[in-house]
């Protein structure tokens, strides 16, 4: 009889792309998740991962095992959420997953009240970008997510996940303090168009979305320092070279040298909270949602 904990350990492999990723969601080593899958294929006199390159891709035989996995962690779900739904209470091992700055700026207060008020709760939390987290939750890899959307990329809403607004998170334009525009309290598009920008690279939609504003502004954007990382961008600003469009939630303390200007309108991306349908009825999921929405207003 194949092992179920084994199964997971391949889907993980699956969802995360390599054994180090799936390690981390799993909470355990790499050399577990290898492990676990070593077993599962002498288990099954198969060979189910081949190496490519520095990384892994699973086998014709592995896909097959992996969508056996998902229709057995389906029915595990529906038990679970059955028993958690007799007992009451939020109880068993509750998987958020969230981008980075949901992640430092949100999650921190909402994982404690949790853990404060939900003591036979097991808290576990990934750290995903926006676009990817749609997927896990759809494919049950976690159970809530955390993602946001902007104007110009609305979220998708793939069959069997349902989702709750969690609230705006507006975007300011962040300029050197020596800067010519750093003493206006606001901003119009045509105000920075000229800029030279420091951004997110492209492909991401902050990126995205600066461009075409931009050149509906009637200017192609500047953009000379592309880096993931906000804290990055503040401090290159802090640095004077360049302006960022950059968002409230996550952002942390402002230095010394930067000043927050207000853009109209104001870019906004929407915050929302997803979970599969048949999970819905658990506790967990109703008071980390409700939790969520409690702790908006003082992260936002």
């Amino acid at each position: 009889m194949l092992d179920l904990g084994r199964l997971k350990a391949l889907h993980a492999v699956h969802a995360h792309g390599s054994i180090g990723a799936a390690a981390t969601a799993l909470g355990y080593t790499p050399s577990a998740v290898s492990q676990q899958i070593s077993k599962l294929e002498r288990e099954t006199r198969t060979v189910l991962l081949e190496r490519q390159g520095r990384g892994v891709t699973l086998t014709d035989a592995a896909q097959l095992l992996v969508a056996t996995a998902e229709q057995l962690m389906v029915i595990v779900e529906q038990a679970e959420v059955a028993l958690e739904e007799q007992r009451g209470r939020p109880s068993g091992r509750l998987t958020l997953a969230a981008f980075p700055t949901a992640a430092s700026g949100l999650l921190p207060s909402v994982l404690a009240e949790l853990a404060a008020t939900c003591p036979a709760l097991e808290l576990r939390l990934l750290e995903v970008d926006a676009h990817l987290s749609v997927d896990l939750v759809a494919r049950g890899v976690v159970d809530l997510a955390v993602a946001h959307d902007w104007d110009i990329a609305p979220l998708p809403a793939p069959e069997g996940v349902e989702r709750c607004a969690i609230g705006d998170d507006t975007c300011d334009v962040l300029v050197p303090a020596g800067h010519r525009l750093a003493d206006r309290e606001r901003l119009v598009r045509s105000d920075v168009a000229a800029e030279r920008w420091i951004c997110q690279p492209p492909g991401s939609v902050c990126h995205d979305w600066l461009v075409r504003t931009l050149r509906e502004a009637g200017r192609e954007p500047d953009m000379a320092f592309q880096v993931g990382e906000y804290g990055t961008q503040v401090a290159l600003v802090a640095a004077g070279l360049g302006i960022a469009l950059v968002p409230r939630l996550g952002r942390g303390a402002i230095p010394e040298g930067v000043r927050v200007l207000r853009l109209d309108p104001a870019p906004v991306r929407r915050l929302y909270a997803l979970w599969r349908q048949g999970a819905a009825r658990r506790p967990s999921i109703e008071v980390a949602v409700a939790t969520l929405r409690a702790h908006w207003p003082a992260a936002a």
